[in-house]
């Protein structure tokens, strides 16, 4: 396949391109290199550095017929989706409209789509949550994302195109950044490798559904292939964000130091995702523990400092 993977440069998209590298399929990447790095891009791929809102991405479609598209490229932080909520739909919204309107206009007959669990859904009342929940966002990123959920089965009907969207809940593993909260295992041991006191927001109680990179690229081979759907990407456990600190405690030898500022606005207390449907129609399952994607999560950041 001739595959489009936006946000290439990433840290879950630069994973994914060297996975259908591997695959032996061709990969263009577009980044705008905004939180994307160089050095993950995979020498075998094509780089345009450019940005999804960029009409003239355009000239990209016209030599290659592309079979699929992988939409990753985003503005990533709840954050600044609070505190600039317009940016953040320029980006998540419009660019992804750009997007589609090209896919639609090349005949690009597959894209997939990195959603969100952890953030459409909003503030659940009962967990695990599964892909029928309501869609409830508590924060301008969730909606962002979840209306282009909406744009995108609405285009995939009119226009006779397949499509999956893949909810992640909080993703972690190596070359991650520490630019949004969903990077908290990453932020940790930034400030553990700095010495410096860990921050916890809140009272550390939240809870998340912490998945590991490489599973989530296993989604993203098997979303090449299935047929049009929704599934949520994780593991179904749920962890506090005060267990983070106990299992890095135990990995490093060490009492982590940590300190507790107020909580963000914008964020859910606890968050747990049901895969069951993704293990029954796509034959994924979670294969990493927490504990040793963690310790390998640690080891690259040792390996990188």
């Amino acid at each position: 396949m001739n595959i489009l993977v936006t946000g290439g440069c990433g840290f879950i998209g630069s994973h994914i391109v060297d996975a259908y590298i591997d695959l032996g399929h061709s990969v263009w990447v577009i980044d705008n290199l905004s939180t994307g790095a160089i050095k993950n891009l995979n020498p075998k791929a094509e780089f345009i550095e450019t940005d999804i809102t960029d009409p003239n991405i355009e000239k990209i479609f016209r030599p290659v017929k592309f079979n699929a598209i992988n939409h990753h490229a985003a503005q990533i932080n709840v954050r600044t989706s609070v505190s600039d909520p317009v940016f953040d739909a320029k980006v998540n919204i419009l660019g992804s409209l750009n997007l589609l309107t090209l896919a639609v206009k090349y005949h690009v007959k597959r894209f997939i789509f990195a959603s969100s669990g952890g953030t459409v859904y909003g503030e659940p009342t009962r967990l695990p949550i599964t892909e029928e929940f309501p869609i409830n966002p508590s924060s301008p990123y969730g909606i962002s994302k979840a209306t282009t959920e909406k744009y995108l089965t609405l285009y995939a009907n009119m226009h006779n195109f397949n499509y999956v969207i893949l909810r992640y809940s909080n993703v972690y593993g190596p070359r991650q950044i520490s630019k949004s909260e969903a990077g908290v295992i990453s932020i940790f041991i930034e400030q553990i490798l700095r010495r410096e006191k860990c921050t916890v927001f809140g009272d550390g109680n939240q809870t998340r559904d912490y998945v590991y990179v490489k599973d989530v690229v296993a989604a993203n081979t098997a979303a090449l292939n299935c047929k049009a759907d929704i599934f949520n990407i994780g593991t179904g456990i749920e962890t506090k964000v005060n267990d983070l600190l106990n299992i890095l405690a135990d990995i490093t030898n060490h009492d982590i130091v940590h300190e507790h500022d107020e909580p963000r606005s914008g964020e859910v207390l606890r968050n747990v995702l049901d895969n069951t449907k993704a293990r029954s129609a796509i034959k994924w399952q979670p294969g990493m523990s927490l504990k040793q994607g963690i310790r390998k999560t640690l080891e690259y950041f040792q390996e990188i400092s």
